[in-house]
């Protein structure tokens, strides 16, 4: 079932599921859904409030686990440690300006409210540097998904249902294929690491 006939005949399903979309991760969704919204088959503001609530209760569950459990995970997932320490580093540099914008930072967002868990910054303080944060990064996804299903809604008319969802299929595809090539260049990167380690 196409993704703009399930909004259509199950719209109210869209909110819960953008919560829990974004509680794991994912502006795909997100910018389906607000694209759906622009054709009026769903409504923006309570679409952002489920996709604001979800980003932020996801990062503060992960990181109250690395504030718990961190470091007894890394010890068990060593290859973590390298996007941990990333994070870290960002961290260290930029403070809160990092904790505001880690969820557009590709290749360490995943890891990032984890290895906040772990830096020992004040849960407090990260409580309402990551609910600010959400709220931000919502209003990007479904304000660009809003404003891009409008202006298409002008230019082509009724083409635009079509077209607009064919675009962000695109961009899923884009996003698929970018965290792969990431992936890949990450293995070659160790791989080239460890063949110096073992010449030495």
């Amino acid at each position: 079932m196409q993704v703009q006939q399930f909004i259509a005949e199950h719209g109210a399903w869209s909110y819960p599921i953008t919560f829990v979309w974004t509680f794991f991760e994912g502006e795909t969704f997100v910018l389906f859904a607000a694209f759906a919204a622009a054709e009026g088959l769903l409504n923006a503001p309570l679409l952002f409030v489920a996709a604001w609530l979800g980003s932020f209760a996801g990062d503060q569950c992960y990181f109250w686990i690395g504030r718990r459990f961190g470091l007894r995970v890394l010890a068990r997932q060593p290859k973590w440690r390298e996007r941990v320490d990333s994070a870290l580093a960002w961290l260290k540099r930029f403070d809160v300006w990092f904790i505001l914008s880690f969820r557009f930072i590709y290749g360490v967002r995943n890891f990032s409210s984890f290895a906040l868990g772990i830096s020992g910054i004040d849960w407090r303080r990260f409580m309402i540097l990551n609910f600010t944060a959400a709220g931000v990064w919502a209003a990007v996804f479904v304000g660009a998904g809003y404003l891009c299903g409008r202006e298409l809604q002008k230019m082509l008319g009724e083409l635009a249902r079509d077209f607009g969802f064919a675009m962000l299929a695109g961009f899923a595809v884009l996003l698929v294929g970018a965290n792969v090539a990431h992936r890949l260049h990450r293995r070659r990167r160790r791989s080239t690491v460890a063949q110096r380690s073992s010449s030495v």
